[in-house]
């Protein structure tokens, strides 16, 4: 059988797909893995107005998808090189996948992951006989202590996506999928990380069935494919949001990307928030609790439904792992309201009289306040930050808006403002006395224990902290909220001290949500 992992060479689209089904009717994925089923979604089909199956990869003994593609790439290994053992890197569900399936064939696994992996899926690799080693703060820092590892020790190092053997055991999934639906299928949409499942699964369903669209799914900040398609090469994000931490990947893979190129119909981004819906989409369909990179499909395909406004469709959306620690759920359940735009978050500007608080919530009529801020300033008006149920088509947020202005109220929408979100609506307050000199900031960065003091460390002690709100849930980044008292002739310095750090950081010293409740 050839190799995909060769030079370049003259092969039609047509030639490359046909090399890569053979690879997967041949991959031994049942030696471990099983045959997950394709579940009907009844809530999200009536909503949506069309057949939603969901592809439950969530059931597999290691609760992802990826169990399918590490073994297929460990059953091939020889015997010499499984007695010298396998490395390999990954931020979690792949991991589990490699140790897993080295302990059925009798091999030592060594993974190396990030030290920002979610506990869960470190403890997961463990429990299946796994060496962990925790490196770096990021998939790039880890990947390179791997591969330095493997040529260490010996070991054979198993790519977590880019590798032949790793998308042939990805594409049973859509190998699957045509067997379990073989009448009318108008679209598969798949997660998209490094590009391994999408890979496998749009070789093998556009060379049986290339009228079936295959649409691949990827966070706002994390859309590598979607970055390489439109530049015509692979490109490297400068940066990636680890919200959904299982795709978390800056650069897709090659073999991935070749296959891509020529089989994959579009891929589409969607935002943190529209993964905490689709997990409670999921969740409220099939009473399990998915991943944010699993809901990744769910999430897509609601977008698409609503871009094209088909109805009576068969759709088919990946539930590809539920790899998810607990403490984040509270984060979920806190945005997925947002992002099925059933609540409003609102700043809005009343008298500071009696009687002014009892006529807004006159104005709202029978609306259900989900959230209320308030403080007082004497001889000011009175800053309201205001969470309000709302409701895509019976009772919309510009309708909301829109009724408020009319009534003469001075409203601002904060509703995408990452700021609220994040941390205004947790410190709503007052401003400090005028001539303070507040640079207000948001950073993020790694967490792991005593990260915190890590961060203040490196902050300093060159000016003074007037505010500050650190927020985490079990995430793999840690997010906080500052004002530094800075003076005007010292500002220029600070950015240079903020770049020195390296950690991600917003200026929002603009933002109206700090400027109405705390500035």
């Amino acid at each position: 059988m050839s190799n995909l992992c060769s030079a370049p060479r003259a092969i039609t689209p047509q030639q490359l797909l046909s090399e890569q089904v053979r690879r997967i009717l041949a991959a031994p994925v049942y030696d471990l893995a099983i045959e997950t089923p394709l579940q009907e979604a009844a809530g999200l089909s009536d909503r949506l107005g069309n057949r939603v199956l969901l592809k439950r990869e969530d059931l597999q003994p290691t609760f992802s998808f990826k169990i399918r593609g590490a073994y297929t790439r460990l059953s091939r290994l020889t015997t010499r090189q499984r007695q010298a053992g396998v490395v390999t890197v990954s931020a979690g569900n792949h991991a589990q996948g490699v140790a897993m399936a080295a302990a059925h064939l009798g091999m030592t696994a060594t993974i190396v992951m990030p030290s920002t992996t979610p506990s869960l899926k470190v403890q997961g690799v463990r429990a299946r006989g796994g060496r962990v080693v925790l490196h770096g703060d990021s998939f790039p820092h880890a990947l390179a202590h791997a591969l330095k590892l493997a040529d260490l020790e010996g070991a054979t190092f198993v790519p977590p996506f880019d590798d032949p053997d790793v998308i042939a055991g990805q594409g049973t999934v859509g190998m699957e999928i045509l067997r379990q639906c073989p009448g009318p299928l108008h679209a598969v949409f798949v997660p998209v990380g490094g590009g391994g499942l999408i890979a496998g699964i749009a070789a093998y369903i556009k060379y049986l069935r290339p009228e079936v669209k295959v649409i691949g799914v990827e966070p706002e900040d994390a859309n590598c494919l979607q970055a390489a398609l439109q530049a015509g090469e692979r490109v490297v994000l400068p940066h990636v949001g680890t919200f959904a931490d299982g795709v978390a990947v800056a650069q897709v893979g090659a073999h991935c990307f070749e296959l891509c190129q020529h089989s994959v119909d579009e891929v589409l981004t969607v935002s943190s928030d529209a993964l905490c819906a689709a997990i409670k989409d999921i969740y409220d369909d099939t009473r399990s609790i998915t991943e944010p990179s699993g809901a990744l499909a769910v999430a897509g395909m609601k977008q698409y439904v609503d871009r094209e406004g088909i109805g009576g469709q068969t759709l088919v959306a990946i539930d590809s792992g539920a790899n998810i620690n607990f403490d984040r759920l509270r984060h979920v359940a806190e945005r997925a309201e947002l992002g099925e735009q059933r609540e409003a978050v609102i700043a809005v500007t009343i008298p500071d009289q009696p009687g002014s608080f009892r006529a807004f919530c006159q104005a709202l009529g029978k609306r259900q306040v989900t959230e209320f801020n308030y403080r007082c300033q004497p001889g000011k008006p009175a800053r309201l930050f205001v969470g309000v149920q709302t409701h895509p088509v019976q009772d919309p947020r510009d309708q909301l808006l829109s009724g408020l202005k009319a009534q003469g109220y001075d409203v601002v929408d904060l509703t995408d403002n990452e700021l609220a979100k994040l941390h205004v609506r947790h410190t709503v307050g007052g401003p400090l006395a005028p001539g303070s000199h507040e640079q207000v900031l948001r950073f993020e960065f790694p967490e792991r224990p005593g990260a915190l003091l890590a961060f203040l460390e490196r902050l300093g002690q060159r000016w003074n902290i007037s505010l500050f709100h650190y927020r985490n849930h079990g995430a793999a980044h840690a997010r906080v909220f500052a004002a530094l008292q800075v003076p005007a002739d010292e500002r220029a310095g600070l950015f240079v001290a903020l770049d020195q750090m390296d950690y991600r950081y917003w200026d929002e010293t603009d933002n109206p949500a700090y400027r109405l409740f705390l500035g």
